[in-house]
C-alpha cells in the first residue's frame, strides 16, 4: 500500500467523506468503524471506482485497549501510515448529572483517549520518518463551554488543544498537525446526539463541504480549519472572545434547548 490514510469513523459522515477524497487523489485507506457491512460496501465502492487498495478494520474505539489493536496489526501488515485521521467521535445531549454516565465514560474514552493514543502510537513511526499529516477532528463547540452538551464540548476543547500543542511540538519537522473545527454538519451526529430538534442543527453544512475543507487544510498543514459555518455563525465566533461569559453561556444553552 501507498500513500496511506487511516481513518477512524469511516463508515459514515465526514469520514466517509475525506475517504472518498483521498480515494479519489489516488491513495490507499486503512478505514476503521464498528460497522462491518458499511466498511465493506464502503471499500468495494472505491476500490472498483479508483483502482485503489483498501484495507478494513472492524473495531470499536470505546473499548480502551483498540487503539493499541489497530496499531499492532497495521504493523504487522507491514504497512506504513502517511495520514492519520481521528475522525471518531459522538456527543449527548442533556444535563450532565441526568445523563447515563456510562455513556459520557464512552465519549470521553472516544473522543479523547482512543484519539490521544492513536496519535502516540502512530507519532513515532512519523517522527522516525519525518514525514506524515494527522487530522484530528475538533469541533467549532471546543472554542466555548456547552451547556445542555458539557461533556462533549470539554472533550473537543481538549482535541483543539492537544493537537495544537503538538503541532508546535513539531514545527522542526515535516510534520503537520491539523485541527477540524466544524460547525453543525449533516451526518448521524445530530439524530444520534439527540441534537437534531435544537435551533442549532436547523442550518446545517454538507458532510462533503467540511471534509474537503478539513482534507485540503491538512494537506497545507493549517492549525486550525473552521469549517461549515453561516455568515452570523462567523461572527459569532469571532465575538466570543468579547461575549461576558454568562452571557455567552445562557446563549449556547438556549440554541441547545430542545424546541
Amino acid at each position: 500500500m501507498k500513500n496511506v490514510a487511516l481513518i477512524t469513523g469511516a463508515s459514515s459522515g465526514i469520514g466517509e467523506e475525506i475517504a472518498k477524497i483521498h480515494a479519489e487523489n489516488r491513495g490507499d485507506l486503512i478505514i476503521v468503524a464498528r460497522r462491518k457491512q458499511k466498511l465493506e460496501d464502503l471499500k468495494q465502492e472505491l476500490e472498483n471506482k479508483y483502482k485503489i487498495e483498501v484495507k478494513i478494520i472492524v473495531k470499536d474505539l470505546t473499548h480502551s485497549e483498540a487503539a493499541l489493536e489497530i496499531y499492532k496489526e497495521v504493523k504487522e501488515a507491514g504497512i506504513n501510515v502517511d495520514y492519520l485521521i481521528n475522525n471518531a467521535g459522538f456527543g449527548g445531549h442533556g444535563k450532565f448529572h441526568e445523563r447515563d454516565w456510562e455513556n459520557d465514560l464512552q465519549m470521553i474514552q472516544l473522543n479523547i483517549l482512543a484519539l490521544t493514543a492513536l496519535t502516540r502510537f502512530f507519532l513515532p513511526d512519523f517522527v522516525k520518518n519525518n514525514r506524515g499529516k494527522i487530522l484530528n477532528v475538533s469541533s467549532t463547540a471546543s472554542l466555548m463551554p456547552g451547556p445542555l452538551q458539557a461533556v462533549y464540548f470539554a472533550t473537543k476543547a481538549y482535541v483543539t488543544s492537544f493537537s495544537n500543542a503538538i503541532a508546535e511540538e513539531l514545527h522542526d519537522t515535516n510534520i503537520t498537525v491539523t485541527a477540524l473545527l466544524p460547525g453543525a454538519t449533516e451526518t448521524e451526529f445530530a439524530q444520534t446526539s439527540g441534537m437534531d430538534k435544537t435551533d442549532l442543527f436547523q442550518n446545517t453544512f454538507s458532510a462533503i463541504e467540511v471534509a474537503k475543507a478539513g482534507y485540503d487544510g491538512m494537506l497545507k498543514g493549517k492549525l486550525n480549519v473552521l469549517a461549515g459555518l453561516t455568515f452570523s455563525q462567523k461572527i459569532m465566533m469571532a465575538t466570543v472572545p468579547f461575549v461576558p461569559k454568562k452571557t455567552m453561556l445562557k446563549q449556547i444553552r438556549n440554541m441547545q434547548e430542545v424546541k
